[in-house]
């Protein structure tokens, strides 16, 4: 489960202010699985702020190499500034893998469902949203607000979710990957 592209949440063309070694590096998060990445640039590339750029196999434009996966404590101000904002891009603009997960979601132990680790989600929106898909799968973000009463915005729910997991110690995570401790 490798990304294949990115969007540039910040990018600092001498590197970080109090390391001794200077290279252009962005903090960035993967399209797919929102992984928090530090990517070296290449030599006089020049990298903008919400920049989708490629990284995966065989040639790459502007990024040398991956340096690795950054945990949410090491990004910038910056890119904590902008990553609810990115997030919620990648939600709107993959719809349809979001609403499939509310038409496929499951239970995970036997007293807890998927649903349920989403902020706002309890036994009634669980119930509602069950009721509502076995009657008719959803369709759109606006589909489950139509049809699923007080159901807190589908959008700005995942967003939250998402946010919760890049930041960290889940138990379960349902969107992204779970990052990497370092010790």
């Amino acid at each position: 489960m490798k990304e294949l592209n990115c969007i540039v949440l910040d990018f600092l063309p001498s590197g970080y202010a109090d390391r001794r070694h200077t290279e252009p590096i962005a903090q960035a998060i993967g399209t797919s699985f929102f992984s928090l990445l530090e990517l070296v640039a290449r030599e006089g590339a020049t990298l903008k702020q919400e920049e989708d750029v490629y990284i995966g196999e065989g040639k790459r434009d502007k990024i040398r190499f991956i340096r690795g996966q950054l945990n949410y404590n090491d990004l910038t101000n910056m890119s904590r500034n902008v990553l609810p904002e990115i997030v919620e891009k990648l939600v709107k603009q993959n719809e349809g893998k979001f609403v499939e997960f509310f038409n496929k979601g499951t239970i995970i132990t036997p007293r807890m469902h998927q649903f349920q680790l989403l902020p706002g989600i309890g036994k009634k929106h669980l119930s509602d949203i069950l009721d509502e898909r076995s009657k008719k799968p959803f369709e759109s973000f606006e589909d489950i607000s139509s049809r699923v009463k007080l159901f807190p915005d589908p959008i700005k729910t995942i967003v939250r979710r998402i946010l919760d997991e890049l930041e960290g110690d889940q138990k379960y995570y349902l969107f992204a990957l779970r990052q990497r401790r370092h010790v």
